[in-house]
């Protein structure tokens, strides 16, 4: 009977318990169960639907348990960074997490920064300002809920929550806890200046665990709920990003990784953290690794706009799929290439216009074909992960000869083809499903 071990892996609109099967030297994935991940907006607030996350997650569970082709090692779960809840000192969650997207930090952004500025806050952590980090989402709650402020609550990021409902057991995983905006860049724990400046109490937060701790076995509830056993719980790289990059299986420092979907995020895992103000002003930013290294890296656009010029299509009556705009676009050999960066292809009402619109604005012509139209954005991929290649050599003062490309986005191979050419680099095509193949691998490891 082949080893197997369920990876949990919950993005921004959906959720799935993927089984990794030892196939000899190798892992093999198997989607179990899939789950929608819908927010709920109440009162103007826009949560994460939690409780029904977990029911799914526990439907996954019961499903697994019912197999008996595989012989089931462990569990770990991942998700996208930043979010959370509290829990009380009855061991309750007070409140649902609150979503990324939800606009309340706003109040308190200026107010932060009049403690401690924007420059200050990425020399200590090496992250880059949004909103939504967590250090905001903590004043926020301090400021204005007196019961957090004053009672001995504790935080839990979404992968830590998901994890104590398993087993019970509070914990604040390394690589999730790193996207929060309150870690020192170089001892990797709780900055207690930032902590001092801002007035958090350091029993807020919970022990740091590293990637590959097993934190707990599902607790005798789930067990019996499920039907499985005392199934050991590995606190994997649980920022989804951070399981990515396990998953391409990165060997050396000036290789990057090249994350693609909808967003992309391309970076290097190196030894120290960079936190000049180039690096800033570059926009590079400074999480944990799966190793204990740290992930320097950028977020760029990815496949978003092909994505939409596709949906424009559609819905103009044509019924063509992306496997035709790529052949299309192979066809067509102009250099226009728009700025993938420029906020009008954030969310216009028609990309397929405001791309035409962009190529008629800057180089004089009019597309009309599909491919050609598709080839302004492939050209305009190319160039900006060319230029972000350029910054990361820069940045570390050696050469980059290789992109290591994982995600959604290697399934198209003329995209692969595009990095390659207009970066001059060697492209390394690996895993569509790089979260989920480096959950597994960190279980691997610890099991």
């Amino acid at each position: 009977m082949n080893k197997a071990y369920i990876a949990f892996d919950l993005g921004a609109s959906s959720g799935r318990l993927m089984l990794g099967i030892e196939k000899g030297e190798t892992v093999e994935l198997e989607e179990v169960h899939r789950f929608p991940n819908d927010p709920v907006t109440i009162g103007g607030t826009m949560y994460w639907d939690i409780p029904r996350l977990f029911h799914e997650m526990k439907q996954g569970l019961k499903k697994v348990a019912r197999r008996t082709d595989v012989d089931i090692q462990s569990m770990g779960i991942d998700t996208w960074g930043v979010d959370g809840a509290w829990i009380d000192e009855d061991g309750q969650m007070i409140n649902l997490p609150i979503h990324y997207r939800d606009g309340r930090t706003g109040k308190v952004i200026e107010e932060v920064e009049g403690l401690i500025d924007e420059e200050m806050l990425y020399t200590l952590t090496g992250i880059q300002k949004a909103n939504f980090n967590t250090i905001y989402q903590m004043y926020y709650d301090k400021k204005y809920n007196k019961v957090i402020k004053e009672h001995g609550y504790k935080w839990l990021f979404m992968p830590d929550l998901l994890g104590y409902f398993f087993t019970g057991n509070l914990y604040n995983e390394a690589t999730v806890a790193s996207t929060s905006g309150l870690l020192d860049a170089h001892t990797r724990t709780y900055s207690e200046e930032i902590f001092n400046k801002l007035g958090f109490k350091r029993e807020w937060m919970n022990e740091l665990v590293m990637p590959g701790t097993k934190i707990g076995t599902l607790s005798q509830a789930i067990q019996e709920e499920t039907g499985l056993g005392g199934l050991p719980v590995i606190a994997v790289a649980s920022h989804d990003t951070a399981s990515a990059v396990a998953g391409a299986k990165i060997e050396k420092e000036n290789e990057l990784y090249l994350v693609c979907g909808t967003w992309c995020l391309m970076g290097l895992e190196v030894g120290t953290p960079y936190l000049t103000k180039e690096a800033q002003e570059a926009g590079f930013t400074n999480e944990g690794s799966a190793k204990g290294k740290i992930r320097l890296l950028k977020n760029i656009n990815g496949l978003w706009i092909l994505q939409q010029l596709k949906k424009c299509l559609n819905d103009r009556g044509l019924p063509v799929d992306f496997p035709d705009i790529i052949a299309e676009a192979k066809e067509s050999n102009h250099t226009y290439a728009i700025d993938i960066a420029d906020e009008r292809f954030m969310a216009p009402i028609n990309m397929e216009q405001e791309i035409i619109k962009a190529c008629e604005e800057v180089y004089g012509v009019k597309l009309t074909r599909i491919g050609d139209i598709a080839t302004a954005v492939y050209n305009g991929l190319g160039k900006l992960y060319k230029e972000t290649v350029i910054q990361f050599e820069a940045l570390i003062g050696e050469p980059i000869t290789t992109i290591h490309m994982v995600g959604g986005g290697t399934k198209d191979q003329h995209l692969c083809q595009v990095v390659s050419e207009m970066t001059g680099k060697t492209v390394i095509k690996g895993t569509t499903e790089a979260s989920a193949m480096g959950n597994v691998l960190l279980q691997q490891g610890s099991c």
